[in-house]
């Protein structure tokens, strides 16, 4: 019997005979769940992909032939029969692999991939610059039906469709769908003809003897057209300039094999229709695809447990709530996500008001400039999007929603360090991107009651807002019922101390009140990036003979820059230190040991300030000395 141990890459998968897939398919994905148990991670579209990935390297010559995961999500199975197996102990921990794709990380990674829909951009892009240097090479995208909603698949589908010389194969796999009886031996049977050099010859001979009779051709074309679509959606993808095979069982190796030999002996533009089942191969996924998505650690022989004691509430969660109670007051109120509803916290608002909540697809573009038409009608929308995903819809909130003064509220989930995600969903930058837009309120919360009171401002606020918070939950603060407001661009002074200002932007606020009282420092909340409560400022600037800006994002045109401007521009001459993230992407792991590694707990924000103000601590020890004299 063959042995997963053995295989230390694809070329090892390739000296195999067929008959031993199957032993090899049943290892992998239990070496899937029980890797995933022990480490947390993305476990119901990896059960799914595992055929497909054994398919895939056993048919291609990787890394050559290039493979792109679309979402790159599904492509543990990928990691370890490419040399990582060993490795996936480490996965998404600091130090060790990524949970998607990474070139850096491995030559198998062709591209990397961790926001959606890009697989098709990014081969055919490939695939022309093979053939611009001649070189004989296959180029996959494996881009999940999840993926096929956003438009940017679409628009290069529709490039790829007409460049010629290219090898490209998209593979659909579509996980939503269960398989049913057609997606059997019957449809095995027409996917192998449909992709087997016969019928290509077939229709090429055809089109070659009827291109002297246009009105033929072109009824030739329609039957050919409506008989493949009897068994499958292909009319689409045709039109598009693609070759459709499909739908086949992507769980099926007896299947997969030959239609992908064919599919690569063929060339040019084919698109691959593969059917899987999320969470494949273990009862509890199958089940509930959802909940096992993106579990944590559990035990695979008892399934994810409820916790038994209540954890704190998490940001998503007051949002969630605040999201219900708000359209309970307000029924003008319609709730937006892009293909987010769990990690966004709007399950029981789809619930409870199903007619005002649009889950639009991961078409992120499309959810913003729709929240618009929405706001000219005189509604009110609130845009529950992760920050990173934001930034795939920049130009729809400058020119649709900002421009126009529109009263769009948005709710930004995952801002600043998201932990085992890492780099491409870090929510890094949504201060220095959305303050240098003009109409937009930022609001930065520093727990979690801070949080409701925010959002409840800024919905109220006529115009452009974003509120935006962490990921996890905060410093446990109770939180109050009601939708009560603040005052606009108003900040607090939580701590009254002497000489040093702490301004902070954000959760950051509970570690640098730690740090104030060990400095004896001002402490401000300032809740506002935009407007800034310059009044306030001008006050501290009259009585404190320094400043410190903290911020869980880029420091880089971030808040504490605000600060420095409105300076500036005051001509009030304070130093500033600025302690925020680095100009650098972070990478993944555990989200307080990050930020303690960038200096950005208690310990580290008072180590920063009595290091770059170590004159005025200097001094305070030399009085402290000669009152004790």
């Amino acid at each position: 019997m063959a042995s997963l141990e053995n295989i230390k890459t694809p070329a090892d998968l390739r000296k195999l005979e067929r008959s031993e897939l199957d032993d090899i398919a049943t290892q992998l994905r239990e070496f899937v769940l029980q890797s995933v148990s022990r480490t947390g991670g993305h476990l119901s579209s990896n059960l799914g992909t595992v055929e497909l990935t054994i398919a895939l390297h056993y048919v291609f010559n990787t890394p050559d032939d290039r493979i792109v995961w679309d979402v790159g999500h599904q492509s543990y199975p990928h990691k370890i029969l490419t040399g990582r197996r060993e490795q996936m102990s480490t996965l998404r921990q600091h130090g060790g692999i990524s949970g998607f794709p990474k070139r850096s990380e491995s030559e198998y990674d062709a591209f990397g991939t961790a926001h959606s829909s890009t697989s098709i951009s990014a081969v055919l892009g490939m695939a022309v610059a093979s053939r611009n240097a001649k070189r004989d090479r296959q180029h996959i995208a494996v881009i999940g039906d999840g993926a096929m909603t956003a438009g940017m698949a679409f628009e290069a589908l529709n490039n790829a469709g007409v460049t010629p010389g290219i090898n490209t194969l998209v593979i659909l796999n579509d996980n939503d769908m269960s398989i049913s009886p057609p997606v059997g031996a019957l449809n095995r049977y027409l996917a192998r003809l449909m992709s087997g050099g016969f019928y290509a010859a077939a229709k090429n001979v055809g089109r070659a003897v009827l291109q002297h009779m246009p009105p033929m051709l072109e009824f030739a074309r329609r039957v050919e057209g409506h008989a493949k679509g009897l068994v499958s959606p292909a009319t689409l993808f045709e039109e598009l300039g693609f070759n459709y095979v499909g739908p086949i069982d992507g769980h099926d190796l007896d299947a997969l094999i030959p239609t992908l030999e064919n599919l690569k002996a063929l060339g040019g533009a084919q698109f691959l229709h593969v059917v899987t089942r999320k969470g494949q191969g273990y009862k509890l996924a199958e089940a509930d695809p959802v909940l096992y998505h993106g579990p944590g650690k559990f035990d695979p022989s008892v399934g994810i447990q409820k916790p038994k004691a209540p954890a704190k509430q998490t940001f998503t969660q007051v949002f969630g709530r605040w999201l219900c109670d708000m359209a309970q007051s307000d029924a003008r109120l319609i709730g937006i996500t892009p293909a987010m509803r769990e990690g966004s916290g709007m399950v029981e608002f789809e619930q409870r008001f199903p007619a005002r909540y649009f889950d639009v697809g991961i078409a992120e573009q499309h959810a913003v400039t729709f929240a618009a038409g929405l706001a000219c009608e005189g509604q009110k929308p609130v845009v529950a999007i992760y920050s990173t995903f934001l930034q795939r819809a920049y130009d729809q909130l400058i020119h649709d929603v900002a421009l126009q003064d529109l009263d769009v509220t948005f709710a930004l989930d995952r801002a600043g360090i998201v932990g085992a995600d890492g780099a491409t969903h870090a929510g890094n930058y949504d201060i220095a991107y959305l303050r240098c837009v003009p109409n937009m309120v930022v609001a930065t919360p520093s727990d979690e009651n801070e949080a409701r009171l925010l959002l409840s401002t800024c919905y109220q606020h006529c115009g452009p807002a974003a509120v935006r918070y962490p990921r996890g939950s905060g410093a446990g603060a109770a939180v109050a019922d009601g939708l009560a407001t603040v005052a606009l661009g108003k900040a607090v002074v939580r701590r009254q101390g002497r000489r040093l200002a702490i301004l902070a932007f954000g959760t950051l606020a509970c570690a640098a009140g730690k740090a104030a009282e060990a400095l004896d420092a001002t402490l401000v909340d300032m809740r506002f990036v935009k407007p800034l409560d310059e009044a306030l400022l001008q006050e501290l600037a009259q009585s404190h003979e320094a400043f410190v800006t903290i911020e869980e994002g880029s420091i880089m045109g971030g808040a504490g820059s605000a600060v420095l401007e409105f300076f500036s521009r005051s001509r009030i001459d304070r130093p500033v230190l600025q302690l925020g993230l680095p100009d650098r992407f972070i990478d993944h792991g555990e989200q307080a040991a990050i930020l303690a590694g960038l200096g950005l707990d208690a310990d580290g924000i008072q180590a920063s300030v009595r290091s770059h103000f170590a004159d005025m601590f200097d001094e305070e020890r030399e009085r402290s000395l000669s009152s004790r004299a």
